[in-house]
């Protein structure tokens, strides 16, 4: 069956990073990590008073954090419904971003990452 769009699934290593794992429609895989650091100052963020400041480069630059790094916590973030984009901004869908991110990575880290459908 022809892909368009590329399969992604996170997991938790044995070091405690979110992994992102991308497949691409030709079969190629790649990951890429964030640490638990780096997620947790992104979710908190979102929970503070930068409400302009939402944009993937201006969380990177404003937190000081690695671009890709940050780019799998807001993956991880959007993928979970705990970040929404609206008007090209990334927006908390909830009033603690912080509180329901640990909540997801424990969570993916205790059962291990969910099934891939190859589609």
């Amino acid at each position: 069956m022809n892909r368009r769009h590329p399969i992604e699934h996170f997991r938790v290593d044995d070091h405690g990073a979110l992994v992102r794992t991308s497949i691409a429609a030709d079969d190629h895989r790649y990951e890429h990590r964030c640490s638990l650091d780096t997620l947790q100052a992104v979710t908190h963020h979102f929970d503070g008073g930068d409400s302009d400041q939402r944009t993937l480069n201006q969380i990177v630059g404003v937190e000081r954090v690695a671009w890709t790094q940050a780019a799998v916590a807001l993956a991880f973030l959007k993928e979970r419904g705990i970040v929404e984009r609206r008007d090209d901004i990334n927006h908390a869908a909830s009033g603690d971003c912080y509180l329901n991110a640990m909540t997801e990575y424990h969570a993916l880290r205790e059962k291990g990452p969910e099934p891939v459908d190859a589609g």
